[in-house]
C-alpha cells in the first residue's frame, strides 16, 4: 500500500472510530449513567409509590441504575423545575401527578407550559374521585344530602384539600351542576380536611378514592358516589354519580411520567412500553388495587390527548370562580 492509500485508510479508520461512539451514544440508552426519577412530593403518597416503582422497573428491565429522588417544595414546583432544566438525554425523569398539568394555572411562579416544555412518556395510574359527607349529619345518601343542602345551604360547606387539586376542580363543577351556593374551606392536605369532616366541622369533601375509601366503615363518613363512568372494582358497592343523580360527572386524580423537552421519541416510547407492560401484570394490578389505584395502559398520544383535555377543563373551571394563581 502506497503512502497516499495508507493515509486514506487511516483517515477512514479514524472516521469509523469516531462514528461508532456517536451512534452508540444515541442508541444505547440507558448506558452507564444513573437515571434520576424526580418525585416532587414527599415520601409515602401514591405519587411517591409510583415514582419508586418506575425507578425499580428501569433497573430491573433495562439494566439501568435508577434512583428515586424526592425533591419537594413549592407545591411540586421545585422538583418539576429540576426536570425542566435537565438535559433531554433520558437520565432525568419526572414522576408526578395531575398537579403538574395544571400547575401554571394555580401557581404564580410556574411559568412553564406543561404541553410544550415537557415530553409525556406515560400515564401510569388513576384514582377516581368520590363525594363524601360527614357522618355527623343524619342524611346518608346523595339525594338526602342534596335536598338538605338546598334547604339549608348555610349548614353545609365543602372542604378543599388543596387549591387547584382535582378535588377543588371537581367541587367547582359539582356546585355549578347542582346550582348549590356553598362555602369552600381550604386545607393544607387531605388528612386535615378529612379529619374535620369526620368531626362535623365541614360537611362535604370530594377527593381521590384512595384518600377517602379507607376512612369509611366506622360511620364517621358516608361515601355518596364515585365520579367515574362505571362502578369501580376498588369499591363495587359505591354508586356512580350518574346512578346517584348527576350524569356525566367524571373526575379523577392521575399519575404519569414526563421527560425534559427534546428527549427523543425512542426513549419516551421505551418508557411508555415499560410502564404499559408493568401495569398489565396481574401482580401489579393486585398491588395497585390494594392501594386503591387503577392501573393505566395507554399510548403516548392517548396520554397527550387526555392531558390536553384535563388542562382545558381545569382552565375553564378556575375561570368560573375567577381563581388567581398564588
Amino acid at each position: 500500500m502506497n503512502r497516499r492509500n495508507l493515509l486514506l485508510a487511516a483517515s477512514a479508520a479514524g472516521a469509523g472510530i469516531l462514528a461508532v461512539p456517536a451512534v452508540h451514544a444515541q442508541g444505547a440508552w440507558p448506558h452507564g449513567k444513573p437515571i434520576r426519577v424526580i418525585i416532587p412530593w414527599p415520601p409515602g403518597a401514591a405519587n411517591d409509590t409510583l415514582g419508586r416503582l418506575l425507578a425499580q422497573r428501569l433497573s430491573e428491565k433495562l439494566g439501568a441504575t435508577a434512583v428515586a429522588e424526592n425533591r419537594t417544595g413549592g407545591a411540586g414546583l421545585v422538583g418539576t423545575s429540576a426536570v425542566l432544566q435537565a438535559a433531554p438525554d433520558g437520565y432525568t425523569l419526572l414522576a408526578s401527578a395531575f398537579n403538574t398539568a395544571v400547575m401554571p394555572l394555580v401557581l404564580k411562579g410556574a411559568t412553564f407550559d406543561p404541553q410544550k416544555d415537557l415530553e409525556v412518556c406515560a400515564r401510569t395510574a388513576r384514582a377516581p374521585l368520590v363525594l363524601a359527607s360527614t357522618g355527623q349529619k343524619r342524611e346518608k345518601t346523595y339525594v338526602e344530602v342534596l335536598a338538605a343542602a338546598r334547604a339549608k345551604p348555610r349548614e353545609w360547606n365543602f372542604a378543599i384539600s388543596s387549591l387547584g387539586s382535582a378535588g377543588h376542580l371537581a367541587t367547582i363543577e359539582f356546585l355549578r351542576r347542582t346550582g348549590l351556593d356553598l362555602d369552600m374551606v381550604t386545607y393544607r392536605g387531605t388528612q386535615p380536611a378529612l379529619t374535620d369532616m369526620m368531626g362535623g366541622n365541614v360537611q362535604l369533601l370530594i377527593d381521590p378514592c384512595f384518600a377517602i375509601l379507607p376512612a369509611r366503615g366506622d360511620g364517621k363518613i358516608n361515601v355518596l358516589g364515585i365520579a367515574a363512568p362505571e362502578r369501580s372494582g376498588l369499591a363495587n358497592d359505591v354508586p356512580t354519580m350518574a346512578e346517584s343523580g348527576l350524569p356525566g360527572y367524571e373526575f379523577q386524580s392521575w399519575y404519569g411520567v414526563w421527560a425534559p423537552k427534546g428527549t427523543s421519541a425512542e426513549i419516551c416510547g421505551r418508557i411508555n412500553a415499560l410502564m404499559q407492560e408493568t401495569m398489565r401484570e396481574p401482580a401489579m394490578v393486585q398491588r395497585m388495587t390494594g392501594q386503591v389505584l387503577e392501573p393505566v395502559t395507554e399510548s403516548i398520544e392517548e396520554s397527550k390527548r387526555f392531558i390536553a383535555s384535563e388542562i382545558t377543563r381545569a382552565g375553564e373551571l378556575l375561570k368560573l370562580v375567577n381563581y388567581q394563581p398564588e
